[in-house]
């Protein structure tokens, strides 16, 4: 890949369905237009996770709504654009829907890819570094198939009803801390990307999950990018065969 060459495109945390029906639709045809905006020069695109507040694929039922963007990555993918799909906290229980019906790999824990010589390590961010052990314990308790069947077998009303509670209560919790930087000694992930380092040299580590855009410097030949979010940054980081940069999406 060349500098001139089409460019790989990096976006997370859409949280549709938050905070209601109607801004949600907003957001959707707002994140719609900005990949209407992109198709030309993409190659790749990567959704680092919580494309969805909440989802959970049931054996015959998809949850309502989210038309326009599922048509979308159909679009997409079905002109040639590769889509790789992270698996966020608010969208963990994916199966197969994205694989069969869009064509978009879904990946479950952070992962290596190389572009021009460039090595990224790519994840959505959850559950990574140090502390946060009640939610690593959770996570272990949501993933485990046994917890994911009995919660299958719950009428969808109920069990989406349910979901969204908590989900609501998580962002109310989190809200005023994912707008603030916690400084490089503070920041999970950051902490997780030097240990990392420590083991394997990476150009870029990729995250989302933190919905603060945050472009940082570790060494001088790594470099820590967190996405942001579509609430309210509409950030997100393009590769053009040189250079990953954090950018904004503003419509004229």
């Amino acid at each position: 890949m060349s500098s001139t060459s089409k460019k790989i495109y990096f976006l997370s945390d859409f949280h549709l369905g938050a905070p209601d029906a109607a801004s949600s639709l907003i957001r959707e045809k707002r994140i719609c237009r900005f990949l209407d905006s992109i198709k030309a020069d993409a190659s790749t695109i990567f959704i680092v996770g919580d494309l969805f507040d909440f989802w959970f694929e049931y054996s015959t039922v998809v949850p309502k709504g989210y038309v326009r963007i599922l048509g979308k990555l159909a679009e997409l993918t079905d002109n040639g654009i590769a889509i790789h799909f992270f698996v966020g906290n608010h969208d963990m229980w994916m199966k197969n829907y994205f694989q069969s019906e869009l064509n978009i790999p879904v990946y479950f824990k952070p992962k290596t890819f190389v572009f021009n010589n460039r090595k990224f390590l790519i994840g959505h961010g959850d559950g990574l570094g140090p502390g946060d052990k009640g939610y690593k314990m959770m996570k272990k308790v949501f993933r485990y198939p046994p917890c994911q069947w009995l919660f299958g077998i719950l009428p969808p009303y109920f069990g989406i009803g349910l979901a969204n509670y908590f989900s609501r209560k998580s962002r109310a919790k989190t809200g005023a801390v994912d707008e603030v930087f916690l400084g490089e000694e503070n920041e999970w992930l950051i902490i997780y990307s030097k240990e990392v380092l420590q083991k394997e040299n990476f150009d870029y580590f990729v995250f989302g999950h933190r919905h603060l855009p945050i472009d940082l410097e570790l060494t001088s030949k790594s470099r820590y990018i967190n996405l942001g979010e579509w609430i309210k940054h509409n950030s997100y980081a393009v590769f053009d065969g040189e250079n990953l940069t954090l950018q904004y999406y503003k419509e004229v």
